[in-house]
């Protein structure tokens, strides 16, 4: 059983002043004059006009502020609601109320490093001149030697290493003429680099045409190399395509949140994004350090009013407590997840669960009735015995008033429920 408490703020009490009591030597005898008999009749109004204006201002000033505190108790209700973006307005029969579809489209480069590692080794090659002085057309083979000198190779060649360059195609050099071939170098290395030389034919050695056939070139051998290189790999290109699109799907859900007004709510589970890109130029095993890929994503989502979703769950506790209860909207709380999304059909299908304190109405016009005209003790009595009603507090004005007025328009009632929030 719950304690009631009232609490009645009676009229404050006037002091007694003390009066001592003077006793006038003998009267001495004077003549009255007719100015002073009319100031005495005024003394003997001022009484009497002081009694009509207490009078008057009880009845004009006087009023009673009422406050009760109903008894409550804490309701659940559970139902299930859709968000349609296909509606304007509210449908309390269908139980559905407006939402609307946001999106967002965004390209995301990025650039990541290669990690893959490869030896790769390339042979020097070049263009040379090869002079045929002697008197027959020359036939030279594919792969025909040409020999440049020692000291033309820096760093010095190893002994397993050949000072060779070799001839592409067959060439056919005619007699007291020449001809431009491409030459490679016989094995990889930056050595072979070397600066315009003269070359000897090795595999015309001991024959009259070793010294008239020999090659000139004008420009550097070049591109010859041995080095370590960064290779793209297809772990590489995976696993770049995997970050971008999480950073995409997070990215683009952020700035559709950041873009949607403050009054709609969202949904963490109400977001979708589909990759309409996601490519590299860059192919596996291509020799480079960094490599750039890309993805394209839209994110859409359905948001629905804060404000629609609290005056749908009002109306439908409304109609689901008696006629005689109501519910206190201040303390409604509402939880709610999803059942269903369809991003496609624009609905999301809502499971609420609705709290809020129940309590009986109070018939503030009976209530009037029943107190109009009551002392305070009366009024104490009478809120005592009202079931529905656990605390009350009389204030009446101005201090001297002891009852409720007779008039109704001065009795203000005020329903007071428990602030206290309901606990989970």
């Amino acid at each position: 059983m719950v304690k009631k408490v009232f609490d009645i703020s009676p009229p404050k009490k006037l002091e007694k002043k003390k009066v001592e009591r003077f006793i006038p030597e003998k009267k001495p005898e004077f003549k009255i004059s007719p100015p002073r008999s009319r100031m005495g009749k005024k003394l003997i109004l001022i009484p009497l006009v002081l009694v009509i204006v207490g009078v008057i201002a009880y009845f004009s000033l006087s009023r009673a502020e009422i406050e009760i505190c109903p008894e409550t108790e804490i309701k659940i209700f559970e139902t299930r609601l859709t968000v349609d973006k296909n509606i304007t307005n509210i449908d309390f029969s269908a139980g559905s109320i407006p939402g609307v579809v946001f999106e967002e489209t965004k390209t995301f480069p990025q650039e990541f490093p290669s990690s893959g590692e490869k030896s790769t080794e390339k042979r020097a090659e070049g263009v040379i001149r090869i002079f045929n002085d002697y008197q027959n057309d020359q036939i030279l083979v594919a792969q025909t030697r040409f020999q440049a000198p020692l000291e033309k190779f820096k760093p010095s060649l190893e002994e397993d290493e050949e000072p060779w360059f070799k001839t592409v195609e067959r060439v056919v050099v005619p007699a007291k003429g020449y001809i431009d071939v491409r030459v490679v170098a016989d094995a990889p290395g930056e050595k072979y680099n070397i600066e315009p030389s003269t070359f000897s034919v090795p595999g015309l050695a001991g024959t009259p045409q070793y010294t008239l056939v020999y090659g000139k070139s004008s420009e550097a051998m070049s591109g010859g190399s041995e080095k370590d290189v960064f290779e793209v790999t297809q772990e590489d290109l995976e696993g770049a395509e995997k970050v971008l699109i999480e950073k995409a799907t997070e990215e683009t859900k952020n700035t559709l949140k950041g873009k949607v007004p403050e009054e709609f709510v969202t949904l963490e589970e109400g977001f979708k994004t589909e990759i309409l890109e996601a490519f590299s130029l860059t192919e596996a095993g291509t020799e480079l350090e960094k490599f750039t890929f890309q993805v394209k994503a839209r994110t859409k989502t359905l948001f629905f009013k804060e404000e629609d979703l609290e005056n749908f769950s009002k109306e439908f506790i409304a109609t689901e407590i008696a006629t005689d209860k109501n519910f206190d909207q201040e303390t409604l709380k509402i939880e709610y997840s999803p059942e269903a999304i369809d991003l496609e059909g624009g609905e999301i299908m809502l499971s609420l669960k609705l709290k809020a304190k129940i309590y009986s109405v109070v018939d503030e016009t009976s209530l009037r009735q029943a107190l109009a005209g009551k002392s305070l003790t009366e009024t104490q009595f009478f809120l005592q015995n009202q079931p529905e009603v656990i605390r009350a507090e009389v204030k009446l004005w101005p201090f001297w008033v002891q009852r409720v007025p007779e008039n109704f328009d001065k009795i203000k009632i005020t329903i007071a429920v428990d602030p206290s929030p309901i606990s989970e």
